[in-house]
C-alpha cells in the first residue's frame, strides 16, 4: 500500500480540485481530507457520513464551585490568566473561581496544587471526524471547531484511521489532501508518506511558498514532485519555478492550464474531469500518470 500526500505552500492553488480529480482517476484508493482547518473536499465528493466521532486534542480544567474554598492559589499559579474571580467584593464567604475555557492551555498546574481537589481535568472536545462513503470510495475527514487548536493531532488521527480502512478494504493507495503552508498540520499530513506532490501557481508568492514547503518535505526524506497549476497565466514565472525546482533536484511532473471549468465543476459538485473532457482534463490525467509512475 502506498500513500500520496498532496500539499501546497499556500491556499488557493487548486490543490483540493486536483485531489478530487485524482479521486476520480484512482481505481483502488481511499481518501483523507487532512486540511482540517478549512476542509472542503467534501464539497466536491459529497460524502455520505457513516460514522461520526468526537475529537479531543487535549484537556481543560474545570473548577467545582461547591468544593472551591476561594483560596486563590490556582489564580496565583496560572501563567495564562485563565482563572477568574467569581465572588462578591472582598467577602471570602461564597467567593469562588472559574476557568476561562478560551484562555486555559490545559497545563494542569491548578489541578495539581489545589489544596481541596476542587478542580477537574476533563477531555476537551475540539471537533469531530467522520468516516464517509463517496462515489469514488471511502473518505475520512473532519471538522475542527472554531478557533480550536491541535489540528496536527487531528490530522494524525485521520491518517491513522484512513490507513486502517485501507488495510481492511485491501486498497493499494491512500490519497491525502494535506494542509497548506509549513506548520504542524502539514508535517502531520506528510510524515511517513511515500510521495509528496506540491501544487503551486505561477506567482511570486507561489514561488516563495513552494520553496519553503519543498524544503520541509525534503527534510523528511520524502520524494517530492511539483505540479504548476494555471501555468499559462504567467508562463515566464512557470519556467522560473521549474528551473528553480530542477536546481534542487525536484521534478515538475505536470502543468495544468487555467480553465473556468474548475469553478463550474465545483458549483456542480463534481471534479473537473467529470465536468469536461477538454484540454484541462487531459493535463490532469497526464499529471496523474506521471505521479503513479513516480510512485512505482
Amino acid at each position: 500500500m502506498k500513500e500520496i500526500g498532496i500539499i501546497s505552500g499556500k491556499g488557493g492553488t487548486g490543490k483540493t480540485s486536483i485531489v478530487a480529480a485524482f479521486a476520480g482517476l484512482a481505481k483502488n484508493a481511499v481518501f483523507a481530507d487532512c486540511d482540517v482547518d478549512a476542509a472542503d473536499l467534501h464539497l466536491v465528493l459529497e460524502p455520505k457520513v457513516k460514522q461520526t466521532s468526537d475529537f479531543s486534542g487535549g484537556k481543560q480544567a474545570f473548577i467545582i464551585a461547591e468544593k472551591c474554598i476561594g483560596c486563590g492559589k490556582c489564580k496565583d499559579l496560572c501563567k495564562f490568566d485563565a482563572i477568574n474571580l467569581n465572588g462578591k467584593g472582598n467577602d471570602i464567604v461564597g467567593k469562588t473561581f472559574t476557568v476561562d475555557p478560551i484562555s486555559c492551555e490545559g497545563c494542569k498546574v491548578c489541578v495539581e496544587f489545589c489544596p481541596v481537589d476542587a478542580i477537574e481535568f476533563n477531555d476537551q472536545i475540539n471537533g469531530q471526524w467522520f468516516i464517509s462513503e463517496t462515489r469514488f470510495g471511502t473518505m475520512v475527514h473532519a471538522k475542527l471547531g472554531i478557533a480550536e487548536e491541535n489540528s496536527g493531532k487531528l490530522v494524525s488521527l485521520i491518517r491513522k484511521e484512513t490507513k486502517k480502512i485501507a488495510e481492511g478494504q485491501k486498497k493499494d493507495l491512500i490519497i491525502v489532501d494535506g494542509s497548506p503552508g509549513i506548520g504542524c498540520p502539514v508535517i502531520a499530513s506528510i510524515t511517513g508518506a511515500d510521495l509528496v506532490l506540491i501544487i503551486t501557481e505561477p506567482t511570486l508568492s507561489g514561488k516563495h511558498d513552494l520553496q519553503r514547503v519543498a524544503q520541509l518535505a525534503v527534510g523528511f526524506n520524502i520524494p517530492v514532485l511539483v505540479a504548476i497549476n494555471k501555468y499559462d497565466l504567467n508562463p515566464e514565472m512557470a519556467d522560473q519555478i521549474e528551473k528553480d525546482a530542477l536546481e534542487h533536484n525536484i521534478k515538475v511532473v505536470g502543468r495544468i492550464r487555467y480553465d473556468k471549468a474548475f469553478t463550474k465543476a465545483q458549483i456542480m459538485k463534481c471534479s473537473v474531469i467529470e465536468y469536461t473532457c477538454s484540454a484541462v482534463s487531459e493535463d490532469i490525467k497526464a499529471l496523474w500518470r506521471n505521479v503513479i509512475y513516480a510512485l512505482g
